[in-house]
């Protein structure tokens, strides 16, 4: 019997936001896929866990400080010995109508959602360049439109899907560096779970969605799309670089209206 070939042996990758729901998943489908890698967070207890089990070194700080960005490439090569992939995955999804958001709102957004992916980027270029490695930035279908509360969000995840499709093609010509994004749906992260019960929504509110809202009867996993992010960062994903995929259970532009 032929052994399963695993699709990061030996590369290291970091993942921001990695000690919990799509981070976590994806940090957990590299070490099954024989990868090693940085486990990042900004809650200390809940990083550490999720590094011990996988047993992997871990980052704890703030991505609004642009320091830190430069802190995380450093400890992941010191850890590794180089770097094969970056997986900007951190972000905060902080809900402001367009009369509650002031500078200070949007600025903060904007630094963690859109600024520190760059920067990190910025930081890790030159250990990427060496191994020919990849980027993948974890966006939003949000990116688009967004929910009237979601404005800041929405414009901040729009920003990063432009810099993935310019950075995809200049890095990949003048450095090797491919670079491409996912834009996930509606996913069933643990995070999801807790603020619809928080805003009064039954312990199994995900069990009972309409087809409009889950064509398929259930909410994407972490999981799912952690397969696709690991995809993106394996050698077999080959040359492509500067594309954004959307994961979702439907097309978000030229939908089908629901049957009434």
């Amino acid at each position: 019997m032929l052994e399963k070939l695993m699709k990061l042996e030996g590369k290291s990758i970091i993942v921001t936001g990695s000690s919990m729901g799509i981070g976590e998943a994806i940090a957990r489908r590299v070490v099954a896929e024989g990868g090693r890698v940085l486990i990042h967070g900004i809650e200390s207890a809940e990083t550490r866990k999720v590094a011990g089990s996988l047993g992997m070194p871990f980052c704890v700080g703030d991505l609004s400080e642009p320091q830190h960005c430069e802190d995380i490439v450093a400890m992941a090569v010191t850890e590794f010995g180089g770097l094969h992939g970056l997986v900007n995955n951190a972000g905060v999804v902080w809900r402001n109508l367009i009369e509650e958001t002031d500078a200070a709102f949007f600025d903060s957004v904007m630094a963690i959602n859109a600024r520190a992916p760059l920067l990190l980027i910025r930081a890790a270029l030159k250990e990427l360049s060496i191994s020919n490695g990849y980027v993948v930035n974890i966006g939003s279908v949000n990116a688009y439109s967004g929910e009237p509360n979601l404005l800041a969000y929405s414009a901040a995840k729009g920003a990063l899907m432009t810099m993935t499709r310019n950075l995809g093609d200049t890095l990949h010509r003048e450095h090797g560096v491919k670079v491409n994004q996912i834009n996930p749906g509606w996913v069933l992260s643990e995070g999801e779970r807790q603020r619809k019960i928080d805003e009064g929504m039954p312990d199994d509110w995900f069990d009972t969605l309409a087809k409009d809202e889950a064509p398929s009867g259930r909410m994407i996993t972490p999981e799912e799309i952690a397969a696709t992010a690991v995809h993106f960062l394996s050698d077999e994903f080959g040359p492509i670089s500067g594309q954004v995929i959307e994961l979702s259970q439907f097309p978000f532009i030229g939908r089908n209206s629901p049957k009434c």
